[in-house]
């Protein structure tokens, strides 16, 4: 009987936590990072200072949580991938995640292009380059030539640059994912046909 409470109360104060890093990200967002304290936070929020201290001390906390979150699929993936077999359905199926994860995640690869400064200072871009280094060695073959290498590389780039640079070109968010993620299949594919 226990057992129940507890899971409850653990999803709730879960949730507490979630919503105090969307409402973060969405100020941040609205009028940068540096402008935003805790205590705005809190009045969006509608809770108190000590509530929000409760599960965050520092804006950077906040965003060091979310980073930590949101790439987790990123971490999860990357473990997966290592245990799979170097196929081109493995490297496509390792894309069509990929793109999922990134559309999850946009909010905050917004918040780290807007923030390059404060990113760098709060070691987020180091676990990010990492992260990357992972996915690379993921859809590689280290024994590929240099051009189906790049290729890949430019599969995880057309991703990543499907978040901001086309952000502004018209057509649906959905149409736009599903399009940029036919772009990076296609040159994953084109990369395992050299190997």
């Amino acid at each position: 009987m226990g057992g129940t409470m507890d899971g409850t109360k653990q999803r709730r104060r879960g949730n507490t936590r979630q919503r105090i890093q969307d409402v973060a990200l969405e100020l941040f967002a609205e009028q940068g990072y540096e402008k935003t304290s805790l205590r705005e936070i809190a009045e969006r929020l509608e809770v108190t200072k000590a509530a929000l201290y409760y599960h965050f001390k520092t804006k950077e906390e906040i965003i060091v949580s979310l980073f930590e979150d949101l790439t987790q699929p990123i971490e999860d993936l990357i473990e997966w991938g290592k245990r799979q077999p170097h196929t081109l359905e493995t490297k496509q199926e390792i894309v069509r995640r990929y793109s999922e994860i990134l559309t999850g995640a946009a909010p905050l690869f917004r918040f780290m292009q807007e923030n390059q400064a404060t990113v760098r200072e709060l070691s987020i871009g180091e676990m990010f380059k990492n992260r990357m280094l992972g996915m690379r060695d993921i859809v590689i073959d280290p024994d590929a030539d240099l051009v189906d290498q790049v290729r890949c590389i430019s599969a995880l780039f057309t991703m990543h640059a499907g978040m901001f640079v086309l952000k502004d070109l018209e057509g649906d968010p959905e149409e736009k994912r599903k399009a940029i993620l036919e772009v990076a299949t296609d040159l994953i594919t084109q990369a395992h046909k050299g190997v």
